[in-house]
């Protein structure tokens, strides 16, 4: 039988090409996604990007050689929306497939960056005049928490800020505060005025008893020593409730 003469070598690489494995073209499609989105981001702004197309953005930063698209789809899932990403716990960013250190501390530093921006302008501007800054900076700050978060705000007797300080974490329905702590601190600050705050994870901004005793224990204290407790904010996701315009307060 005559034996078929061995192909070329050229010849092999011809039979072998439609073998090779596609991760340039697939490569070169990320990248040009990734020119894609920043092209409009730079032109347009950030409302022209998508929820997923900013967190792919984020994450591309610490994982420049990945597609990112499936792990942005992947937290967009679990946490619903590029705010609910971005305040997650650390830890239960890491329970995503894909996940590690270096893309939990570039989400963390966008949502660091945004209350800083945020604060910034709060404490420019008397508080008691700029409420909706007030609730839009709580609300950034408390409204995705998973427990129950209470935090006071100092004022100067300007009503400008002097301080926004965490007095304690609790459960999903309970967080101690402490009177005397709270007065303490505002002496030290040579505060004039409060403002309380706390989140409730539930989604219901409705006081509860113990809201309302707490909140008269601390005005007790403070009026004690001639501090204004300005209001108590209840954040409850996208909801806000002022005990001084329920009248109680």
């Amino acid at each position: 039988m005559k034996r078929r003469p061995s192909p070329a070598l050229s010849d092999t690489a011809d039979l072998l090409a439609p073998l090779a494995p596609d991760a340039a073209p697939s490569t070169a499609g990320v990248e040009g996604h990734r020119d894609r989105m920043r092209a409009r981001l730079l032109k347009a702004g950030p409302d022209a990007l998508a929820d997923h197309e900013m967190l792919e953005m984020v994450l591309f930063l610490a994982l420049p050689r990945r597609d990112t698209k499936p792990l942005a789809r992947a937290l967009l899932d679990r946490f619903r929306s590029f705010a609910g990403v971005i305040a997650a716990p650390v830890a239960e960013m890491l329970a995503i497939d894909g996940m590690g250190e270096s893309a939990a501390a570039a989400l963390k530093t966008v949502q660091a960056a945004a209350l800083r921006l945020v604060h910034t302008e709060l404490a420019s501007v008397p508080i008691l005049t700029n409420w909706e800054k007030m609730i839009e900076y709580l609300t950034a700050l408390l409204a995705h928490e998973h427990v129950e978060q209470a935090r006071v705000l100092y004022l100067d007797n300007r009503n400008r800020l002097l301080a926004d300080e965490m007095q304690g974490r609790g459960t999903v329905n309970h967080t101690p505060v402490y009177p005397r702590e709270v007065v303490k601190r505002a002496l030290e600050l040579h505060a004039t005025g409060l403002v309380l705050a706390h989140n409730h994870p539930s989604g219901d901004p409705t006081p509860s008893r113990e809201d309302i005793a707490m909140t008269r224990e601390i005005k007790a204290a403070a009026d004690a020593l001639r501090i204004s407790l300005h209001d108590h904010v209840i954040i409850a996701g996208s909801r806000s409730l002022s005990f001084r315009q329920a009248g109680l307060l």
